[in-house]
Order: C-alpha cells, then structure tokens, then sequence
C-alpha cells in the first residue's frame, strides 16, 4: 500500500508541476514583452508631444530607438531606416504594437500617428530589443522541469513516510489479531479516529463470529443428541427383531422402526432446511393464496381421531408475499403442533389487512407458560421432554416456522388463546396481483 500510494501521489504530483512548469515557460515571453511595453509607453507619449510640437524627439534611453517615418514609412528624422516592413508600417499606424521575432535580438516596436505643425502626418515609432528573449523559454522550462523533479521527489520521500507513520497503527492492529485467543478483542486506539472505528468494526465482527461460532457448536451437539436417538432407537429394535424372529414382534418392531425412521427423517429435512437459511439460500418470493393454503393445510393434518380443525377465512383471495413451500411449511408445523397438545379443537383464522396479513392458529391444548414464549422459537427447544413416541416432536418446527417467516419481513410470536391453549400470530407483507 505504501509503494502504490507513493507512487501515484508522485505521478500526480510530477504531472501537475510539469504542466505547470510548460504553462509559467510560455509565460515568460509575454511578460518580457509586457515589461518592454510598459517602458516603451512614455517614451511614444513624449516622442508625439515632440513631434506635434515641431521638436526633433529623443528616447533619452539609450536602449530605446525613436524614429519618426512618414505614412509610407520613410525615415524623415535623417536616422537610419528601422527594420520595419511594409506590413509592419501598416500595423504600426492603426496603433497596434508588433514584435519582431526574426530579428536579433527580437525587437518590440509600438508607434501611432502624430500631426506636425505644417500639418503633416508623421509615424512616431520607438522600439527596443528583447536580448535573452529565446532563450529564456529554454533555460526557464529546464529549471523549471528540473524544480518540478526535485519537488516530486520530496513529495514521494514526504508520501512515504506519512503513509509509513499513518500505517504504523494498522501494523500493530494486525499483529495484535495474529496473537488474540477465543473471546479476546483488538485494544481501541486512545485516538478517535478512523483506526479506532476500524478497530471497533473488527470488534464487532469478532463478536459476531464468536457469537456464530457458539451458536454453530451449540447446534452442531443438539443435531448429534437428537439425531441419536432415532437411531438409536432403530437399531435396538432391529437388533431384537434379528435376535427374536418372531413374526408378531416382527411386525411391531417394522412398525416402529417407521415410526422412528419418519422422525429421523423430518429431523434431517429440518436441519437442512435451517442450514440453508444459515447459507443465505432463499426461494423467490411471489404471491401466494393464504387462503387455499390454509384450507389445504388443514385437509393435510385433519384425522378422525384427532382435533376438529376450523378455518375462518375472509371472502376471496388473500395474498402475501413469500414461497409457496415458506406458507405450507409455516401452517404444517403450526398445525402439527398444534395436534399434538389440542384437546379437541383447533382454529385456524386469516385476517386480511392492506399492509399485513395475519394468520392465527389457536388450539384448546395446555398452552405455553409465559416463561417459555420466548424460547419455544429457539431450536431443538422443548417447554417438556416430549421425545417419548407418542409426541414425534423434534424440536425444529417452530424455530423453522420463525426462521422462514423473519426471512420474508414477517413476526410470529405466541400467546394465550381465547380456549385457554396456545395462540400463534404470524404477519405476513400483504401483496396484490398485478
């Protein structure tokens, strides 16, 4: 970093003193000529005073040539005949002044019209030479380019060791990273600066990966512990199968091994489905029919021996903004679990709004202790230890179900229903067909 700023911090630097050192050359010339036209001035004005006056002018400057021509350019003055041609006479009459590069060395000449006493129209012209004239723009864009190296060289060795000093800090930062252990922080930078910012935003990236780091350990034990006990389980009743062939405890083994296997199963569709959440991995979001997919969702999970499961659903379609497995997979679990805990019934309600749509799935079950509302999205978080057989749960519906929801913009959160069990609320980005 230090060689690439340096580098173009010089370029830059180099590039603006060498136009400049070409501009101020070009400048050169016409500031001689300015100086020579601010000397030539009063010599003119005091030359057309003598003329109009009938007096023989005098520059009183040796340096200063006065001549005094007729309109065509004749000398009249008995001096000899300026170096002035034809076309310069013409210029010189309008009044314009006019520089004569080819001579040696370059004369300036300015010159005007005058009125003699006889009446007479007389050029007045007076002239000086500019002696170092050309050779002042070679000598001065030289120094000039030679300054402009020296100065861009400074301004590199200058460049150099301000970002060497300015990156010092960044130095010490990152050797201070090199050595950090589990839970340790980069020390803040007594200034307040950018660097303690920066040391701040790595702190907080620390934090985060430590943070993601727990939490990965902490699912990665959970995932293990659940994932076996199914198999565990499936391998002790292979296991008796193999050493009791009977074909009545065959059967009830089989049965159980698809008890267990269609766990397992949901088990292992849960993680991966929470994995590429973690991963970023979304499916486009489109409209779908809350409606129809609470009806259909409630056909999926009612049973003649379960819950009643009711539907109230506004007139016409509801849509939200979400993926039509996000929706099924949110009333799947919710009702799922619903199952497990109602009594005898179970209400799923859709409320319609024109910024938010809300469904709520009430069921008369036990309902959740206040203490545990705040938990139950939490993964492999159970409010009891209903692994037995009869429940099936693995812990991963819910935390799926606030997953998939908060990923889309959404809220659930859970309460107290109206028939004393559990109450899930969940907000969806209400949308329209277009």
């Amino acid at each position: 970093m230090r060689f690439r700023v340096t580098t173009v911090a010089t370029a830059v630097t180099l590039a603006v003193l060498v136009v400049l050192a070409l501009l101020t050359s070009r400048m050169i010339g016409p500031l001689l000529v300015k100086s020579t036209d601010d000397e030539l001035a009063p010599v003119l004005s005091a030359a057309l005073t003598a003329v109009a006056e009938g007096k023989a002018p005098s520059s009183g400057t040796p340096n200063i040539n006065v001549h005094v021509l007729d309109t065509a350019g004749t000398p009249v003055d008995d001096r000899p005949a300026p170096l002035l041609s034809p076309a310069d006479v013409r210029v010189l009459k309008a009044g314009t002044p006019v520089l004569r590069l080819s001579d040696t060395p370059p004369t300036r000449w300015q010159g005007t019209i005058a009125t003699s006493p006889d009446g007479s129209q007389r050029l007045v012209v007076v002239g000086a030479g500019l002696p170092g004239y050309a050779a002042a723009h070679g000598s001065a864009l030289q120094w000039l380019l030679v300054a402009a190296i020296i100065v861009a060289a400074a301004g590199a060795l200058a460049t150099w060791f301000a970002v060497r000093s300015a990156l010092r800090p960044v130095q010490r930062m990152r050797a201070a990273a090199t050595r950090l252990g589990a839970g340790k922080r980069l020390p803040l930078p007594p200034s307040h600066d950018e660097l303690r910012d920066l040391a701040g935003a790595l702190n907080d990236l620390l934090a985060r990966r430590d943070e993601a780091a727990d939490r990965l350990r902490r699912f990665t034990g959970d995932a293990a512990h659940e994932l076996r006990s199914p198999v565990a389980s499936i391998r002790v009743q292979a296991e008796v199968a193999v050493r009791h062939p009977d074909p009545e405890l065959s059967q009830e083994v089989l049965t159980e091994v698809v008890h267990e296997s269609e766990r397992l199963s949901s088990l292992v569709d849960g993680l991966l489905t929470l994995a590429r959440s973690d991963a970023g991995e979304v499916p486009p979001a489109e409209p779908v029919d809350l409606t129809a997919a609470a009806h259909a969702a409630a056909t999926r999970c009612s049973s003649e021996d379960g819950p009643e499961v009711v539907v109230h659903t506004p007139a016409g379609l509801c849509w939200v903004w979400a993926a039509h497995s996000e929706v099924d997979l949110v009333l799947d679990n919710l009702l799922r679990n619903a199952v497990r805990h109602a009594s005898s019934l179970i209400t799923v309600t859709v409320i319609a709004g024109t910024t938010v749509t809300r469904l709520v799935v009430d069921d008369d079950g036990a309902g959740i202790p206040p203490g545990h509302r705040r938990r139950v999205f939490d993964r492999f978080y159970r409010v009891q230890d209903d692994r037995a057989r009869s429940s099936g749960g693995t812990g991963l519906g819910l935390a799926l179900v606030a997953e998939v929801v908060r990923r889309r913009g959404g809220t659930v959160r859970v309460s107290e229903s109206p028939e004393g069990g559990a109450r899930f609320l969940v907000s969806w980005r209400t949308t329209t067909l277009t």
